[in-house]
């Protein structure tokens, strides 16, 4: 079974930081992109970032460039996302997706 779990998340405030990680396992990790998606209170899914397997190239949402940097290792089969210079509107529940299945989320709280 594919299984992806993120942890990471947690209350900050506006300009904090947090770094998420997502564990994956039940298939070749190193083979394949992974992203980031959040969804905020409310609102429908919304793509962050994404990685690819091979050459390691990376590609970002307007809303979080400059700012957010993602990240992995395949020899961990973990895949990350660094976020600085939080703002309240990165408030959502973050999810790390292989092709078309997501994980367990884990919750970004920005707020003074």
């Amino acid at each position: 079974d594919v299984q992806l779990q993120a942890s990471g998340g947690g209350l900050v405030q506006p300009g904090g930081s947090l770094r998420l990680a997502c564990a994956a396992s039940g298939f070749t990790f190193s083979n394949y992109a992974m992203s980031w998606v959040r969804q905020a209170p409310g609102k429908n899914f919304e793509w962050v970032s994404t990685i690819n397997g091979g050459s390691g190239s990376t590609s970002y949402a307007d809303s979080v460039k400059g700012r957010f940097s993602i990240s992995r290792d395949n020899i961990k089969r973990t895949l990350y996302l660094q976020m600085n210079g939080l703002k309240p509107e990165d408030t959502a529940v973050y999810y790390c997706r292989w092709a078309s299945t997501l994980g367990r989320g884990t919750l970004v709280t920005v707020s003074s």
